[in-house]
């Protein structure tokens, strides 16, 4: 795999202005993907996270920050620099259903991105491409007559994967991609997905809050809380050994097979902070059992505390070092 960063994100922020003032729902966030592969970001719901996505991909305005993608700064691009970016940057969404456009056959659904960007000048040249697309995604040719309603959940987000392929993008934003199929339907999306990165040399962004499935797809792991970047780490070194108490309360969520290796569930308590006007301090902190005062009134800093492994927190060193953990 090539070395090089495919996108970096410098301090982004996004806020949105509510009644009550501005909400921090992307607050300072910077991290790197490198071409080819695939950085999980995981967590509850309302963290952030799609929102995140929508932003590197300029589907919303970053409030703040730098988008750099092959190295050019895109926040500075007008929307027709944009628009022309989209053949290099797309997006899987959650829900495949809403996604699609119920009027169109999945034929008229692959092809429409061909015309739009004009890839495939004769009839006869974007019909071989859509064929190309749906013999890659597992379809037979006969479904290209049928309509986004004729089909099951796994077929439809098939339909919305050979869209994104359409034009040859190197990088994908992933938005929950699988949370609203079946298990066995999810298995065989991810196991697709998988296949068409090691064949196409694709770079994903897999946005997700189940993170099982993060450790199937993902290199690397992100961990979001409350609009903010908390944890970043090789997937390996991550599932062995996060060293954010939020991270290692998430992990210690995930279901075991062998009964004997569930290790004790982590119950976090205490009250989510909000994300509108935040004050200084930790997000966290008001269910970290970990927390003191500077926890309460200094953010913490986002730092590399191992090689390419990233924390925010005041405590990380001692929980390196094996002084104070969960019980």
């Amino acid at each position: 795999m090539s070395a090089h960063n495919l996108l970096e994100i410098k301090h982004v922020k996004k806020q949105f202005t509510v009644p009550r003032g501005s909400l921090h729902a992307v607050d300072d966030v910077s991290f790197s993907v490198k071409q080819g592969e695939t950085l999980g970001i995981v967590g509850e719901s309302g963290c952030g996270k799609s929102t995140l996505g929508r932003v590197i991909l300029r589907l919303q305005e970053p409030t703040a920050g730098k988008i750099l993608f092959k190295g050019m700064d895109i926040t500075a691009f007008t929307k027709e620099e944009m628009r022309q970016m989209r053949q290099h940057m797309q997006i899987i969404f959650q829900d495949p259903y809403a996604s699609l456009n119920p009027r169109l056959t999945v034929s008229q659904i692959i092809e429409e991105p061909l015309t739009s960007f004009n890839l495939y000048p004769t009839v006869k040249e974007r019909k071989a491409r859509v064929a190309e697309l749906m013999a890659l995604i597992g379809l037979p040719p006969s479904a290209g007559n049928a309509y986004p309603h004729e089909f099951d959940g796994g077929r439809r987000q098939r339909v919305v994967i050979a869209r994104a392929l359409a034009i040859n993008p190197s990088f994908i934003v992933c938005d929950e991609p699988v949370s609203a199929l079946d298990v066995s339907v999810q298995a065989q999306i991810l196991n697709l997905m998988v296949r068409l990165q090691q064949q196409l040399g694709l770079t994903y962004m897999f946005i997700s809050h189940d993170l099982s499935v993060v450790k199937h797809i993902s290199n690397h792991v992100g961990v979001m809380y409350l609009g903010q970047l908390i944890e970043k780490a090789p997937k390996p070194v991550f599932f062995r050994r996060p060293l954010h108490p939020y991270s290692m309360a998430l992990l210690s969520a995930i279901p075991q097979v062998n009964v004997k290796e569930q290790k004790s569930k982590i119950i976090l308590k205490g009250e989510i902070s909000s994300p509108i006007n935040p004050e200084p301090g930790c997000r966290f902190a008001p269910r970290c059992p970990f927390a003191q005062d500077a926890c309460q009134t200094k953010d913490p800093e986002w730092k590399e505390v191992e090689a390419d492994h990233f924390v925010a927190c005041h405590r990380v060193e001692e929980f390196a070092q094996g002084l104070i953990y969960y019980q």
